[in-house]
């Protein structure tokens, strides 16, 4: 039996990247997957949201349950990345960054909890390696993704006693269509990659599907004396000290 077989399993952003690679990862292993963003999903049940609106998050969970009665994993992918240090960023884009990456993850957890509960489910939240260390001009970006892992820890210390798990993920440099995408817009991209590859122990940037991999492995009865924790996924760039 496949491990997610009868189980209903919620992405959010899952229509491009890592949110992905984790629907079609849950799908192969039997869970039905819907997913939640702005745009319509080609290969998944979606559940169209702009979680820039406050009232968002409820609608989703409560709209999933409507249709399939239960809810075992939530995957709070959805994020937003705006550029600018502390002196540049305005605070309409500061409060934009918090909304989507933490504020909301916060209220898909605060209603979906009740279904998890009944159900044993598990959350996992994708956070990143800029929740521990900083990039130039992500300010916003930093301290949302520091926040998620707080947010992570406290759901698994209070809601353990309910039976619920709750993760995150830190990924490194991930290939997604966006960096690609980028990549390939610089005058010399594979000098780029080389140079990016470098700064890995690894020598190479990570996949959509490895951070999916170790997603749906949380997400598992595999990990069933894991919670609170914070993965990093970066090919050991965190690990790694540079040269003086």
């Amino acid at each position: 039996m496949r491990k997610f077989e009868n189980k209903v399993v919620l992405v959010t952003g899952g229509r491009s990247g890592i949110g992905k690679a984790c629907a079609n990862r849950f799908a192969n292993e039997g869970a039905t997957v819907i997913t939640a963003q702005r745009g319509a999903d080609v290969v998944f049940e979606t559940v169209k949201a702009d979680f820039l609106k406050p009232d968002a998050p409820q609608t989703v969970i409560e709209t999933v349950v409507e249709l399939h009665g239960r809810l075992d994993v939530l995957v709070n992918n959805a994020g937003l990345m705006l550029e600018g240090t502390a002196l540049e960023m305005s605070e309409a884009d500061w409060s934009k960054t918090l909304q989507v990456n933490l504020t909301a993850p916060f209220l898909l957890t605060k209603h979906a909890l009740p279904h998890l509960i009944k159900t044993k489910g598990a959350i996992v939240n994708v956070g990143s390696i800029e929740g521990l260390g900083s990039n130039p001009h992500h300010s916003a970006y930093c301290a949302s993704k520091a926040g998620l892992h707080g947010l992570t820890r406290a759901i698994a210390v209070d809601h353990g006693p309910d039976g619920i798990r709750c993760n995150a993920v830190a990924p490194g440099w991930i290939d997604t269509d966006l960096n690609i995408e980028f990549i390939e817009s610089l005058g010399d991209p594979d000098e780029f990659r080389q140079k990016i590859g470098g700064i890995h122990p690894v020598g190479r940037t990570g996949s959509p599907e490895e951070v999916a991999a170790l997603i749906c492995w949380l997400a598992s009865e595999e990990a069933s004396f894991v919670t609170g924790q914070i993965w990093t996924i970066d090919g050991g760039r965190m690990s790694k000290l540079s040269l003086p």
